[in-house]
């Protein structure tokens, strides 16, 4: 699926005129015998993809503003990459409306009634199609109770936290420095992710990629102590790893991610109407995959042929699902 949307995004990118990706390398670090870290390479073997083994000694004659342990070693990808989120979408929203398209920003949606021709009410007015899309995120399982079913999706607040350089750029792009990823590092439970400094001038971003339960309505409501747990596991991983950062945040946001039990996604039909197509839970790792993504929904809807198994997608694999209504 990569494949094709680094094709899809490089095509929008030469529509719209302006650059909405950078290739800067996707570092992964871990421990020699990581078996993550493993499967991933013989991924990239597998699939043809530029990649390099570096030991401890080479990753510091490097990147030597990274700093391992003993026994922990780097996998660069050299395909990884950053995509610029806000520019992205606004091309795509470009995009929709060139071709006919119209976005309807801002209305919540109330109710869906299903049937031939599906019903969607909002509060602003109410609309009707053949066929329906719903890929609304943390809120999923609100429009889909009163359809009959529930996905097995928990909704989780992410911390994002940027890191102060000690030298403004010495973790920037312009330094050539990479995206990483550390598999299992500093005692983390759960992965830690970084971009080179660039959003905010002097500033980089590394985040832990998990969070706590939230409800959607409430992202915003004051941190919780498992919140602060979780700053606590990246500034020791900063202060251990990244010795040019100050290991405190300098800002902190929050982001929402929508997780299945086994982080794939859910790309599927409703299994009663099916002119109503569900994509959910992305699990934080969606947004890269969403011109596929896309597609491959457009292709459910149309009930055309898609192009790729999506066994591994379909609700189907969670043995339990709530059918109650059905």
């Amino acid at each position: 699926m990569m494949d094709e949307c680094y094709q899809i995004w490089a095509q929008l990118e030469q529509e719209a005129g302006t650059q909405l990706h950078r290739q800067t390398g996707l570092l992964l670090l871990g421990r020699k015998e990581n078996p993550e870290l493993k499967t991933i390479q013989a991924t990239l073997s597998r699939q043809g993809v530029e990649h390099q083994c570096l030991s401890s000694e080479e990753l510091k004659q490097r990147f030597p503003n990274i700093q391992l342990a003993s026994g922990e070693v780097g996998l660069l990808d050299k395909s990884g990459g950053v995509l610029y989120a806000d520019k992205a979408l606004r091309a795509l929203q470009d995009a929709i409306r060139q071709l006919g398209g119209i976005v309807h920003d801002g209305e919540k949606v109330v109710e869906i009634k299903p049937g031939p021709l599906v019903s969607v009410k909002t509060t602003s007015k109410s609309y009707q199609a053949k066929n329906l899309v719903i890929t609304a995120g943390p809120w999923t399982n609100q429009l889909l109770r009163p359809l009959g079913i529930e996905l097995p999706l928990q909704t989780l607040r992410i911390n994002v936290c940027y890191w102060r350089e000690k030298v403004p750029g010495s973790y920037g792009v312009s330094q050539a420095f990479p995206c990483f990823l550390g598999l299992g590092l500093s005692l983390a439970p759960h992965h830690i992710y970084g971009l080179p400094s660039r959003e905010y001038p002097g500033l980089m971003k590394v985040c832990y990629h998990h969070g706590n339960n939230a409800e959607p309505e409430e992202r915003d409501c004051p941190t919780a102590f498992s919140d602060i747990q979780d700053v606590q596991i990246l500034s020791r991983f900063v202060r251990d790893h990244l010795p040019d950062l100050h290991p405190e945040p300098a800002i902190m946001e929050h982001c929402m991610y929508t997780n299945t039990p086994d982080e794939h996604f859910i790309l599927d039909r409703h299994p009663k109407y099916d002119n109503i197509v569900i994509g959910a839970g992305f699990s934080g790792h969606g947004f890269k995959l969403s011109p596929v993504v896309g597609k491959i929904l457009c292709e459910l809807s149309m009930k055309s042929t898609t192009h790729y198994d999506l066994t591994p997608f379909q609700m189907s694999r969670f043995p339990g699902l709530g059918k109650a209504h059905l």
